[in-house]
């Protein structure tokens, strides 16, 4: 969100979220605090609210986060990621067209 947002509050990100779905704003600021511990987003700490950033570029985050959920998830291995992806997707040939178009 802070790649889309730009730096931004806890308030700012909570609220967004909450517009989705229900949150606790504790939970999106222990969130957000253990990710700027591992160095994922900075934290400015001038303001009385403080503000984060993305420390890293979006790609280099959703790289990050794929390996991760690949590791976790499929123990590695990128094959059953796609056949659990393939087989949980309903896609229409229109679909399968239009998301082989972006892709490439």
């Amino acid at each position: 969100m802070l790649w889309s947002r730009g730096p931004s509050t806890v308030r700012d990100v909570h609220e967004t979220i909450a517009r989705r779905r229900p949150t606790q704003y504790t939970t999106v600021l222990k969130q957000m605090q253990i990710m700027a511990a591992k160095g994922l987003v900075s934290r400015d700490e001038k303001q009385r609210a403080h503000v984060y950033a993305p420390a890293r570029p979006r790609e280099w985050m959703e790289r990050y986060l794929a390996a991760i959920f690949l590791r976790r998830a499929f123990d590695g291995s990128a094959s059953r990621l796609m056949v659990g992806a393939l087989s949980a997707s309903k896609t229409s040939k229109k679909g399968a067209g239009r998301d082989a178009q972006a892709a490439g």
